[in-house]
């Protein structure tokens, strides 16, 4: 078996990671689940914030006191302490970079620059490096000195302003999506697009500079709805759980849960009207395709709401599905990751830190016939590997990694004192 096979497709990759919180180590968490070889680097008085975003913390007892959150995007790597703002830290994390065939950074606009750390000062030193630079808003216009954090990215895309009720019900009013997903799109486009460089860099030799923002990531992403408005003129409303062009397309509730129903053509909708008993739906010119039914929806979900309310919900659910009609259960986290058919993907992997204790993960989704994604490397604890990964890369002796941590220019491992929750 070759080593790609082993270690994943992306292996013999060396990933600088200078990315922290989210949108940045997800987009290197998914390089390392790859097969990539990724250095998450922290500066020593600062780690990565997410460490401290708890509780819930690992363990409670645990001297490293690592926050849930932080888990969730920081497998499969390696982590070193160096502080870039001091002369000899910045100094080697340049030589590191020499090496380097990535380099993921999200600091506001020009801060790396003043060290020595931009994509001009680095290309100098290593053409075919891939720097790619996240930030809230990029590199460019009025906004590219600003930080940026997915909560107002979510307010400032539109997205809030379609999500939540409608202006007419109780509880009405814009609301944000319950997961960060301006920083999630954000990661997800910057893999892509470094992937997207490395075949060019196959091709021609060269790396390059890719500039990805949370606003221009979460503003693509609003896909159907921002054609909707670019086509017709009109602005999105707020639909609570309905579709803007299918129905019907929302959840009903049954006389103990709620539930799903997601039909997606007027065949669909003709099924369920025969499972519900109300043909008279069916054969009526307003509902049988799907325009009049946009056209009429509410007077159709209130008939569909009555006939559905008299139903036990995991009745109706087994009746959809043998009459073909989409439908699904609103599982709470919990009930999600003990479905059958997640177990049975084995999307839950277990790993184990440095320390011994043993992590439970949401691992990678996608399957792969010849190169599969690996599992290698526990969430690392801060600073756990600086030593190793400098005298490995740049060949440092033990001494002088010891004058380099008595100056300040880096971190060893050591135990940590009581956590700091704060968000930065």
């Amino acid at each position: 078996m070759s080593n790609t096979q082993q270690h994943g497709p992306l292996s013999g990759l060396r990933v600088l990671d200078l990315s922290r919180v989210l949108a940045g180590p997800w987009a290197t968490q998914i390089l390392g689940d790859l097969g990539a070889d990724v250095i998450k680097v922290e500066r020593p008085t600062r780690r990565d914030d997410t460490r401290t975003w708890g509780p819930p913390f690992l363990e409670d007892s645990s001297p490293t006191w690592d926050a849930a959150y932080y888990f969730c995007a920081n497998r499969n790597k390696r982590a070193i302490a160096v502080d870039f703002g001091h002369p000899d830290g910045a100094a080697l994390l340049r030589r590191l970079a020499t090496s380097a065939d990535i380099l993921v950074e999200n600091y506001k606009v020009g801060t790396l620059a003043r060290y020595g750390l931009d994509y001009v000062a680095l290309k100098a030193l290593n053409p075919k490096l891939i720097y790619c630079s996240v930030t809230g808003f990029g590199q460019t216009g009025p906004y590219a000195g600003r930080g940026g954090y997915d909560f107002l990215v979510q307010g400032m895309s539109g997205l809030m302003s379609i999500t939540g009720r409608r202006d007419d019900e109780p509880g009405a009013g814009p609301l944000k999506v319950g997961l960060p997903v301006s920083d999630l799109f954000c990661g997800l486009y910057a893999t892509i697009s470094i992937l997207a460089a490395l075949n060019h860099r196959h091709a021609s030799g060269e790396g390059q500079h890719i500039d990805c923002a949370l606003l221009d990531s979460q503003l693509s992403l609003m896909a159907n709805q921002a054609m909707n408005h670019l086509v017709s003129g009109q602005v999105p409303q707020r639909l609570g759980n309905a579709h803007p062009n299918v129905v019907p397309y929302r959840d009903f509730a049954c006389n103990d849960d709620y539930i799903l129903v997601a039909c997606g053509s007027d065949g669909q909708f003709q099924a369920l009207c025969r499972l519900l008993g109300r043909d008279d739906l069916g054969d009526d010119p307003r509902f049988t395709r799907n325009p009049g039914r946009s056209q009429h929806r509410r007077e159709l979900e209130v008939e569909l709401a009555k006939s559905i309310s008299g139903w036990h919900a995991a009745d109706l659910l087994a009746a959809m599905e043998k009459a073909g009609v989409p439908g699904g259960p609103i599982n709470n986290l919990q009930q999600a990751l003990a479905d059958p058919q997640v177990q049975a993907r084995g999307l839950l992997q277990t790993l184990t830190r440095q320390d011994g204790t043993e992590v439970t993960l949401l691992g990678y989704p996608a399957r792969f016939s010849a190169s599969p994604p690996t599992y290698r490397l526990a969430p690392p604890m801060f600073a756990q590997d600086t030593a190793q990964v400098l005298a490995e890369q740049l060949g440092l002796a033990t001494e002088q990694l010891a004058e380099l941590a008595s100056k300040g220019a880096i971190a060893l491992a050591q135990p940590l004192a009581e956590p700091v929750s704060q968000v930065g």
